[in-house]
C-alpha cells in the first residue's frame, strides 16, 4: 500500500507546477488552495455517505478520492508524505491513549 500511495504523491508532486492541459491535477493546483480544500470537504461527505450506505465498494471508491485530494493538499501546503508516514508510526507505538472528555453538568 505504501508503494502505491508513494507513487500517487510523486505524480502529484510532479504536476505542481505543469500546465498540462487536460490534467484534473493541474487544474486543482491553478485554483489554489480554497478549490483544494473544497474538494477535500466533498470527498469527506462522499465517504460518510457512502459508508453509512453500507456500499462498501462505494465506500472505497470515496477513501481513494479522498486520499487524492488530501495529497494534492500535501503537496501544494508542502507537506512530505514522509512526515505524515512518521506521525502516523509514532501513533501506532501509543496504547491507552483514549482521552478522558470532561463531563459538564447542565442541571447546574
Amino acid at each position: 500500500m505504501n508503494d502505491a500511495l508513494k507513487h500517487l504523491y510523486d505524480t502529484i508532486l510532479s504536476r505542481k507546477g505543469e500546465q498540462r492541459e487536460g490534467s484534473y491535477t493541474c487544474y486543482l493546483f491553478e485554483k489554489g488552495t480554497d478549490k483544494i480544500l473544497k474538494k477535500c470537504g466533498e470527498e469527506c461527505s462522499e465517504v460518510i455517505i457512502a459508508a453509512k450506505n453500507g456500499d462498501n465498494h462505494e465506500t472505497v471508491l470515496e477513501i481513494s478520492d479522498l486520499l487524492y485530494h488530501l495529497m494534492v493538499l500535501m503537496v501544494n501546503e508542502g507537506i512530505l508524505l514522509d512526515d505524515v508516514e512518521q506521525e502516523l508510526e509514532k501513533r501506532s507505538e501509543k496504547t491507552g491513549n483514549l482521552k478522558q472528555f470532561h463531563q459538564v453538568d447542565k442541571n447546574t
